[in-house]
């Protein structure tokens, strides 16, 4: 069983597994620094659907496909899968996982979803509860735009401290054989620090990720060289900034060590997406395809996988209201 270190900590005793894994990428990502790593980029961004939101659910098809292919299993061998995605109730997972037929919970995370659902997948198949769950997640840049900014037609200016939502999806199967041990998870607080410009999430997104970050580092007595990486989901330039500052007050120098999923999914220089990248599928390809890939082969030992994400919709936008932030994080170890 799984057992609380101090505070907010799990440690995983029984050591659940990532079995297998994809990634799913559209154009934009495949022309990023980390194309080679996805395991299929589309060229055309509707994947040959009607609508975004097809397309979107078309992309978290594909990625379980993709992790239950690797991992040589069968969706009637999966006990569970936990996803969630950007749009109103969870649409793309809940259109784009029907026809798998495995018992579903869908989880709300905002861009931390990847990490909320390995975790809530990692405890289950740790309890007993489940042989193999799946966690997925996805996010594609049309469907966003249209619920939370503005019509793609209005041909709106963006904010020097805005991001683009990547279009994409990451699947990671959980289960008791395989390449990467969950060793820890740790659930996030929500933090909110009055932060309300919808423009500039990665200054909500900072506060929580400091704080699940030294929570993790206190309750297990690491510090930041003890890791080969410590990785936040999308806080982009502005937020890994405000990151290094937060902590920097707590004597903890992460510099060395960290990078951002938002700011290695693009080029900012040649692709033009201001601050970094965003969304649930920001995160998840970059775990799913160039992180977990690196721990097979064994370039990564250990690391710390931080999804950020900023629990705001447009009503509560409207409203004038701020954007909270939370965090959850996930120690990884491979066994190559």
């Amino acid at each position: 069983m799984d057992k609380r270190i101090v505070k907010y900590t799990l440690q995983m005793e029984n050591g659940p597994v990532i079995m297998g894994f994809g990634s799913i990428g559209g154009r934009k990502e495949g022309e990023g620094p980390l194309g080679k790593y996805f395991d299929q980029c589309y060229e055309d961004t509707t994947l040959g659907e009607s609508s975004w939101e097809k397309s979107e659910s078309r992309l978290q098809t594909e990625a379980v496909e993709v992790a239950l292919h690797k991992a040589k299993c069968s969706a009637s061998e999966i006990n569970y899968i936990f996803a969630g995605d950007l749009l109103n109730q969870c649409i793309s997972s809940t259109f784009g996982l029907l026809d798998f037929r495995i018992p579903f919970l869908g989880q709300y995370g905002a861009c931390s979803t990847m990490a909320q659902t390995l975790l809530v997948a990692s405890i289950l198949v740790e309890s007993g509860a489940a042989r193999r769950a799946l966690a997925v997640t996805s996010s594609h840049f049309c469907s966003a735009e249209r619920q939370f900014r503005l019509p793609l037609e209005y041909g709106g200016q963006r904010a020097p401290t805005a991001q683009w939502t990547a279009t994409a999806a990451g699947c990671a199967l959980v289960g008791l054989c395989g390449p990467v041990v969950i060793r820890r998870g740790l659930a996030g607080t929500i933090q909110d620090l009055v932060v309300k410009d919808a423009a500039n999430m990665g200054a909500a997104m900072a506060p929580t990720a400091a704080e699940s970050i030294f929570q993790c580092l206190e309750d297990t007595g690491t510090c930041p060289q003890d890791y080969d990486g410590i990785y936040t989901g999308d806080l982009g330039a502005v937020g890994s900034e405000l990151l290094y500052q937060c902590l920097g007050d707590n004597g903890i120098d992460l510099r060395p060590v960290h990078q951002d999923c938002g700011l290695l999914l693009y080029d900012r220089e040649r692709q033009d997406v201001h601050a970094g990248a965003s969304g649930c599928g920001c995160s998840a390809s970059v775990l799913c395809g160039h992180l977990l890939r690196r721990m097979e082969r064994g370039e990564l030992r250990r690391i710390l996988f931080c999804a950020t994400g900023a629990l705001m919709s447009p009503t509560s936008s409207q409203q004038g209201l701020a954007i909270p932030g939370e965090c959850h994080v996930l120690e990884l170890v491979s066994q190559q």
